[in-house]
């Protein structure tokens, strides 16, 4: 008969983000499985599991391990940066496992990047607002760029994820310059980086200058709308419950 296999949101800081459900499923689970970085977030809070890791790029092997764990029997637990189930790792399990009924799947949400940085930043997220990712790595750049017009356009608060890397180092002055030809360079963002980790930081900007922010993997970007405004040094977006 085969065990279960939990998919864990564990917060971007890891376990001082996650939630009692999410500590619970890894204290219960026998296996834990990741990227090696978030998995390092968590090991020192459970040495006695056994750990299955994958470097980056190596998704579908970890999923095919966390799969195979479970098939024999084992409490197996997938550990996911933020929220399993936002850019995680839930969707390719179900992917991979496809109609079989075993093993049983349960996705146990946590914190993604645009919750906890939003709380760095102040309140940038209390009307509509979209995810966007940069990485061209699975989506073509150009479908990156129609989504960014599209929120654009609809004025919604954005959040951009995976700004900048080594090998894609012009991503986010590329999308500040598609944001640009509909919003004005004065518009208020900000940046959390190291979000719930050592070094974390947070900065307010106009888009104007968040062009030339030297991003990296561990920023997260935010770019406000029409009402957004800066309050106290934080980054605010009023709903409109009332006049202030």
């Amino acid at each position: 008969m085969s065990g279960k296999l939990t998919v864990v949101g564990i917060g971007p800081g890891g376990y001082e983000d996650m939630t009692i459900r999410a500590d619970r499923a890894l204290r219960e689970c026998q296996v834990i499985v990741g990227y090696t970085v978030y998995v390092d977030l968590v090991r020192d809070r459970y040495p006695e599991k056994e750990y299955l890791t994958t470097p980056m790029t190596g998704e579908v092997k970890r999923c095919r391990m966390a799969l195979e764990a479970a098939k024999e029997g084992k409490s197996v637990a997938m550990v996911c940066s933020g929220d399993s189930g936002v850019y995680g790792m839930a969707g390719l399990l179900y992917e991979l496992r496809g109609e079989e009924a075993e093993p049983e799947i349960q996705v146990v949400p946590g914190l993604t990047a645009a919750c906890s940085g939003g709380a760095l930043l102040g309140a940038p997220l209390t009307h509509d607002f979209c995810v966007v990712s940069l990485s061209d790595r699975l989506t073509e750049w150009d479908l990156i760029l129609e989504r960014l017009r599209c929120a654009a356009a609809g004025d919604l608060s954005i959040v951009l994820y995976n700004p900048a890397s080594r090998t894609r180092q012009e991503n986010l002055r590329r999308a500040c310059d598609v944001l640009l030809e509909r919003l004005p360079s004065s518009r208020p963002c900000g940046v959390a980086r190291n979000i719930g980790r050592d070094g974390e930081s947070w900065q307010v900007m106009p888009l104007a200058r968040l062009r030339d922010y030297p991003a990296d993997m561990f920023c997260t970007v935010f770019i406000g709308n029409s009402m957004t405004r800066v309050i106290g040094g934080k980054l605010v977006t009023p709903r409109g419950y009332r006049d202030v």
